[in-house]
């Protein structure tokens, strides 16, 4: 008798108050008795679910401060109005899935996003559109939250009066992926943003940069294309970077390259392919690097290295029909060639090894006189040229003479 009455007060108690605490849901339309945003996350209570209904919204700084979901059906619109941020997130375990925002607020002293967040973690952002955007999606001081499935499209027309599609600010372990951003200021951008996944996105047609990010470790870059963008890419003040099978191409310009490197430590770059670019990676005051079975196509200069590059490893690359395979500023080298495919090896494998038997030179002596000169590259296909090289070739003076393919691929290394 006891033990049944026990069973009826949890039971009573259970549909009294769980019941009540069941998450709910707040359906937002014309016709519907909550017809604002703004409104049902004012109503309600945390880990609710509101549900907007297709239709345009005319709204702006909605405020989430409490776990919730905001799920758009048919992609409804929230027009911002060009007033400032659209949605700010200021609280954990918030998603946001399926809407389409845009007429953000342009400022020259604010950076006014489509969806802000702020000091907030385990957040999901995914399924959207973003368009007519200053700032696409800003994370600030955010961590352990995912940004996923979205296209942002800008129709930026100059650096100073446009905004970043993604923009990390002192964020941690931020997952990126399969997002599509277009003609913004810079595709991705992060800073001081470490232990970061950034996963088959593409990054096209931006002023600037597809990606850019300084004082950022531990993070990993694989599988994006980063195409026609202003400058490329640019990886400036970090370490441990992991940079694997994305593509960069058709980056050209007089300041343009597939992929800048400055000031990078202990990185792998590896299985990537560089394709058409002023220069495929240009890189500075970078050391400790795997440049490992990468593809340099039809670029100007596939890999132009400045001062102060030590302990490199380049090994089981492909060097294609480039106009300049490497090319040096000085004659000091610490860094290692070796069993790389060049398309203008023209040595011999007597022995059918795999390898050449006579090492290879990838730098020349006219790639040294351009980066002295640029003028000179007008001589670019004339004979004088070829007899240059071929004297550095027999005595390098000015190349360093240390740099060479002791063992260079007779066929092209495949992953």
């Amino acid at each position: 008798m006891i033990f049944r009455l026990s069973t009826l007060f949890f039971l009573f108690f259970f549909f009294l108050y769980g019941f009540n605490s069941a998450e709910a849901q707040i359906i937002v339309c014309d016709s519907c008795e909550i017809s604002s945003i703004k409104a049902a996350v004012e109503a309600a209570t945390p880990k609710d679910t509101i549900l907007i209904k297709a239709g345009t919204y005319k709204e702006n700084s909605i405020i989430i401060d409490k776990p919730l979901t905001l799920l758009g059906e048919n992609l409804p619109t929230l027009d911002g109005e060009n007033k400032g941020d659209i949605i700010q997130i200021f609280a954990d375990d918030v998603t946001v899935d399926g809407l389409k925002l845009i007429n953000v607020g342009s400022s020259y002293t604010e950076d006014f996003a489509a969806i802000r967040v702020s000091r907030a973690k385990n957040f999901v952002i995914q399924n959207l559109e973003l368009r007519k955007i200053f700032f696409g999606i800003y994370l600030e001081k955010s961590r352990e939250g995912i940004v996923r499935n979205n296209k942002i499209m800008g129709d930026a027309v100059s650096e100073h009066n446009s905004g970043n599609g993604i923009q990390l600010w002192y964020s941690k372990k931020i997952e990126i992926t399969n997002n599509s951003i277009q003609k913004v200021r810079d595709g991705i951008y992060l800073e001081f943003a470490d232990d970061c996944k950034i996963t088959k996105n593409l990054s096209k047609d931006n002023l600037r940069y597809g990606l850019h990010f300084m004082f950022s470790n531990d993070d990993v870059y694989n599988d994006n294309i980063f195409e026609n963008n202003g400058a490329g890419v640019a990886v400036m003040f970090s370490k441990r970077i992991h940079m694997k099978r994305n593509k960069f191409q058709y980056n050209w310009g007089t300041a343009a390259y597939g992929l800048l490197l400055k000031e990078i430590n202990d990185a792998e770059i590896a299985n990537n392919t560089f394709e058409e670019n002023t220069t495929g990676i240009n890189v500075e005051g970078s050391n400790r690097i795997n440049y490992t079975g990468n593809t340099f196509k039809n670029n100007g200069w596939a890999v132009k290295v400045k001062g102060a590059c030590y302990n490199n490893v380049f090994i089981n690359n492909n060097f294609l029909y480039n106009s300049f395979d490497v090319s040096y500023n000085a004659r000091l080298n610490d860094n290692k060639f070796y069993q790389n495919f060049w398309s203008e090896y023209t040595g011999y494998d007597l022995d059918e090894d795999g390898f050449g038997d006579v090492p290879y030179r990838p730098v020349k002596l006219f790639s040294y006189i351009v980066n002295r000169t640029p003028e000179t590259i007008i001589l670019m296909r004339s004979l004088f040229v070829d007899i240059i090289d071929f004297s550095e070739k027999v005595s390098p003076v000015f190349t360093p003479d240390n740099l060479l393919d002791e063992a260079p691929l007779m066929k092209k290394y495949s992953w």
